[in-house]
């Protein structure tokens, strides 16, 4: 129970690293990466 409450947690710091590194790319290395910002959240938390 603490193990899988553990590995979500750090699945979720995780996810939200991901997330503020796209966010803090320009649209330039997004556009190098075939990403748009609109589609930063989907990309990430789908």
């Amino acid at each position: 129970m603490i193990k899988n409450f553990w590995n979500r947690f750090v699945e979720a710091r995780a996810t939200r690293a991901s997330y503020n590194t796209l966010e803090k790319m320009t649209d330039r290395e997004l556009q190098d990466i075939g990403v748009t910002r609109a589609e930063i959240k989907y990309r990430v938390f789908k």
